[in-house]
């Protein structure tokens, strides 16, 4: 469910054969931070409790003082406080599952193995010589309690976003032996963040969902799980895996990211850079070429709204920290870099408290809003940012970015509208996602058009070019309108650079509108530099257009997030390989394609 989000780690063989013991034996989202102050919005809550209690207990302090046995009266005041809350909760508010059609049965979660298991003898075809050693890991949602719930009480009704759900690691290790023989193994396990631990301790549903539905509902949501946990929503670490500064991370914009032992995939704890970060990260970070310093930025529903941190190429140490100032809370997916630029994406896809109240919804995109994109040296602050405003939209994912003379260029994935949060409150889901991916039927299913209501989730590779000398915008079609794509990969080298190729994932829209969930059928490769040939005028109503070739999986099949693997003695930048996880839903199995 939701976005997945790979990583190719190289290692040593020796180092990989030497764990793989450990690997093999059984191991040992979306959250809003906002202040929810208890004692102003509970008059009969814990403190006004506790100060009750300690005056009918004041004569008998001497006594306690005196006693051999010492009392917590603090705790097990807190422990009768949470109980009357629990019992509060699961008396007014009626827990559900969320429905999952069958075409959705890809989004379905499944177990967690608890060990690594030897498929070296699964393989169909074979890995290839020159591919290189190592662990291919994908992170995606994998909802604790069978599902994505949602809630029903005298408040309304609330429920996640299907883009929430608990992280779990997918991971296949890649050993060649002396003989060149390929042992793989496979292993998955969740993402152990702090609220994680604690529902699954509990083992029930107990946080209340807080991202869509009745305002009152909500809301409602926000201070009860506040009250009770201290947090809003769970952590979720659910959408990519980073490597840094010789270190693996799961992340996700909602929280911290949480290290991980990538031989076990036992989660480390949170990495807050040394105690100098301690916001939510951005999914996508990027390392600055040359410096390979991680740029981030983390987004909050209260002031300062957006922050940027530049951390040393080791991870120990945050070398940067700016506050944008910006006057709204842009949900920032993914951030870009150039050999000397940050490039920020401040587009309307907000996350607005005050909405809540005022009735409307946490998350929403604001297609009249403002949209536009920042360019800041690389330790600047806000008043050194250059804002280029652009058309409206939806551009969750870039490309890359870099310099071309006085130009900033940005490629990215961009769509009319928003996938994120979804319909608001009293419209069907399923309806409302599957209306917007179909295809159009003038052209058999293949090509989409950018009409009101319909077909806006098309996805297309774009370009802005940012002139910063003039402030002049251009921007243009990459792809024409042949293919839905979105999920853009390229190679890793390549990160603020001028590029040549970049990656892609291709959508059946056809399958997507009747899941009402997006399929991604295929893969395609870019020629960023090689227009389109062979086509008229009339067959090409978009000029300039880049080459692409187009990979279908087969009848389907699915996947979900890929990464690039560049060839260890590669000379040219497409020399590689794309590895992905794929599903049959005809067989119902599982692959990891390359």
């Amino acid at each position: 469910m939701g976005e997945l989000a790979h990583e190719y780690k190289h290692c040593q063989p020796s180092a990989l054969q030497k764990r793989e013991e450990m690997a093999s034996s059984p191991p040992v989202a979306f959250q809003v931070n906002r202040s929810v102050q208890q004692r102003s919005s509970n008059p009969l809550g814990f403190d006004h409790f506790k100060s009750n209690l300690s005056l009918a207990l004041k004569p008998r302090a001497k006594d306690l003082q005196q006693s051999p046995v010492r009392v917590d009266i603090s705790k097990a005041i807190k422990k009768v406080y949470m109980s009357i809350l629990d019992a509060l909760v699961y008396s007014v508010f009626q827990f559900e599952d969320q429905p999952l059609f069958p075409s959705q049965r890809n989004f379905a979660p499944v177990s967690e193995l608890g060990r690594a298991v030897n498929i070296s003898n699964d393989i169909e075809g074979h890995v290839p010589d020159d591919f290189p050693e190592g662990v291919y890991v994908r992170n995606g949602s994998n909802p604790l309690f069978g599902g994505l719930k949602s809630t029903k009480s005298m408040f309304g009704w609330s429920s996640h976003a299907w883009i929430e759900g608990e992280g779990m690691l997918h991971a296949v290790y890649l050993n060649k032996d002396i003989d060149g023989m390929w042992t793989v193994l496979y292993n998955n396990r969740y993402v152990e963040t702090e609220t994680y631990k604690l529902e699954k301790q509990r083992n029930k549903p107990s946080f209340l969902p807080a991202i869509e539905g009745d305002s009152l509902a909500v809301l409602s949501a926000h201070l009860l799980n506040s009250l009770r946990f201290g947090k809003v929503n769970k952590l979720f670490s659910n959408t990519n895996v980073l490597e840094h500064g010789g270190k693996i991370y799961s992340i996700a914009e909602n929280y911290l990211p949480q290290e991980i032992d990538i031989f076990t995939l036992e989660t480390l704890g949170d990495w807050n850079v040394n105690g100098g970060w301690n916001r939510p990260f951005t999914s996508h970070p990027k390392r600055a070429p040359e410096t390979r310093e991680l740029i981030t930025v983390g987004v909050d529903a209260a002031k300062p709204f957006m922050e940027l941190g530049v951390i040393s190429a080791d991870g120990k140490e945050l070398v940067h920290k700016a506050d944008l100032n910006l006057d709204r809370c842009p949900l920032c997916h993914e951030i870009g870099v150039t050999q000397r630029y940050n490039v920020i994406m401040d587009f309307p896809i907000t996350i607005d408290i005050n909405r809540l109240i005022r009735g409307g919804t946490l998350i929403k995109f604001e297609k009249e809003e403002y949209a536009r994109i920042g360019v800041m040296p690389r330790y600047g602050d806000a008043s050194s940012v250059r804002w280029f405003d652009v058309e409206p939209n939806s551009a969750l994912h870039i490309l890359n970015c870099f310099e071309d003379g006085d130009e900033v260029v940005v490629w990215g994935c961009r769509s009319l509208e928003s996938v994120i949060p979804g319909p608001d409150f009293g419209l069907n889901k399923h309806e409302w996602f599957s209306k917007r991916l179909k295809p159009t039927r003038s052209s058999g299913g293949s090509v989409a058009t950018s009409t009101e209501g319909e077909t806006s989730f098309f996805s297309l590779a774009y370009e802005w070019r940012l002139n910063m000398k003039t402030g002049e915008v251009k921007e243009r079609n990459l792809t024409g309108t042949k293919y839905s794509m979105d999920f853009p990969m390229i190679n890793g080298n390549f990160t603020g650079l001028k590029n040549k190729f970049a990656y892609t994932q291709v959508a059946d829209l056809s399958a997507s509108s009747t899941s009402g969930m997006p399929k991604y059928g295929g893969l395609a490769k870019l020629w960023l530099d090689e227009p389109e040939a062979g086509f008229s005028s009339k067959e090409k109503p978009f000029e300039d257009t880049i080459k692409v070739e187009y990979h279908r999986f087969g009848e389907n099949i699915f996947s979900s997030g890929a990464a690039f693997v560049p060839k260890e003695d590669g000379f040219k930048e497409d020399d590689g390989w794309i590895i992905t996880f794929v599903h049959n839903e005809s067989t119902d199995i599982s692959e990891v394609r390359e």
